[in-house]
């Protein structure tokens, strides 16, 4: 059997372990450990505090600084709402392509790094090989963020991350981060024919909702000249509004779901500070003024930052040599990889498949990018196992 032949066949396995979202990953977890396991690999698996879910953090090499890590996340999105054409949870071949949900984001990554790590047995390592795989990353990068709450026990630290989310092997270097927000309001029902009876969380959601679009206007004035995102400025984008009960009845609930999308740590702030400013010093006195007990709450759904480029970057300086390639790119999804640069690692995005194909019925990845992904990783711990200290 070929190494593809057999990265297609953990592919299979792997897709066939639904590990959505939310739900326990223990299955998957316990198959991808017992895979490491039998390469000699140091296992540490990182536990939910319900046992549901977990990480895990593998080790083949001595327990030293300076190890390279190969990070992909075990969950995927639900698919049972959308119109498959075959079973998602049952790999398809069909031509040049593999179809399933998690082929292309990201079960394809995780697949060729069990079958690559294979090249590592009993072999002398000078420096280690580390194998991350995380849950929830759809949702929020809990299992990234649970998993460097960990790392920073260690006494040993990785230097340099690949993280194999779906770029069609494109080298990534940046990407802006992703937060998100639920804003809620809560005024006092009445009836419609008396307004002033009643305060309406839905007036002062919408007075919120417009000053975050003028807040959202002057980020593109903030935007450096020297951005490399498209569009190069912090987006904020509100996507639900909900409240009231009936077109006769004040509303005195309204809940707002919105997001910021920051190229920097600084824009984050400032749209944080300045909707907190506007709540305190206006909202909040006006409908307290009518009625004493109206409340402004917002909770954090997640803050995942964004991947700053580096002048210095000795990921970036591997995948160019083993991709022959000087270019480099940006994309507008997040990952969990600013999450292992806020460890000071050098970080990339790089893997198999395309973006494009994620979170949707009938999602594949082909073939050759999977080989391609599959003869890099040979290639890039072939090197490893001879590199001296």
């Amino acid at each position: 059997m070929t190494t593809l032949d057999k990265t297609i066949s953990v592919l299979t396995d792997l897709i066939g372990y639904p590990s959505i979202s939310s739900e326990s990953n223990l299955d998957i977890i316990n198959y991808l450990s017992d895979k490491i396991k039998s390469l000699g690999g140091k296992i540490d698996i990182i536990k939910t505090s319900d046992n549901k879910q977990a990480n895990i953090f593998a080790t083949i090499g001595p327990e030293i600084d300076g190890g390279i890590v190969l990070s992909g996340h075990t969950d995927v999105v639900p698919a049972k709402e959308l119109n498959w054409n075959s079973d998602p949870f049952k790999l398809t071949r069909k031509d040049d392509l593999l179809y399933g949900r998690g082929s292309c984001d990201m079960k394809g990554f995780i697949a060729s790094t069990i079958v690559a790590a294979e090249i590592l047995k009993n072999k002398n390592l000078n420096y280690p090989v580390h194998f991350s795989y995380t849950y929830d990353e759809e949702i929020g990068c809990f299992g990234a963020r649970h998993l460097i709450k960990e790392l920073k026990k260690y006494k040993y630290k990785p230097s340099i991350v690949i993280i194999g989310e779906p770029t069609n092997m494109e080298i990534i270097e940046a990407h802006k981060g992703d937060c998100e927000y639920t804003t809620c309001f809560h005024g006092i029902e009445g009836h419609a024919s008396n307004p002033e009876k009643g305060l309406s969380a839905i007036q002062y959601g919408s007075l919120f909702t417009n000053k975050l679009f003028e807040i959202g206007n002057e980020l593109k004035r903030r935007a450096p000249s020297d951005s490399p995102f498209n569009p190069p400025w912090t987006t904020v984008q509100v996507g639900k509004i909900e409240g009231g009960v009936a077109h006769n009845v004040i509303a005195g609930q309204c809940s707002i779901d919105w997001e910021m999308r920051p190229i920097n740590e600084e824009d984050k702030n400032f749209v944080k500070n300045n909707l907190l400013k506007y709540c305190q010093n206006k909202l909040l006195p006006e409908m307290q003024s009518k009625f004493t007990e109206a409340k402004i709450e917002t909770e954090t759904i997640g803050e995942i930052p964004g991947l700053i480029p580096q002048k210095d970057n000795q990921a970036r300086v591997i995948m160019q040599d083993l991709l022959q390639s000087n270019s480099t790119g940006v994309i507008s999804f997040g990952t969990e990889a600013g999450i292992f640069q806020e460890m000071n690692m050098d970080v990339v995005v790089c893997g198999p498949g395309s973006i494009d194909q994620a979170h949707k019925a009938n999602e594949f990845v082909s073939i050759s990018e999977l080989d391609k992904c599959l003869q890099n990783l040979l290639k890039l711990l072939d090197q490893w196992t001879k590199k001296s200290i």
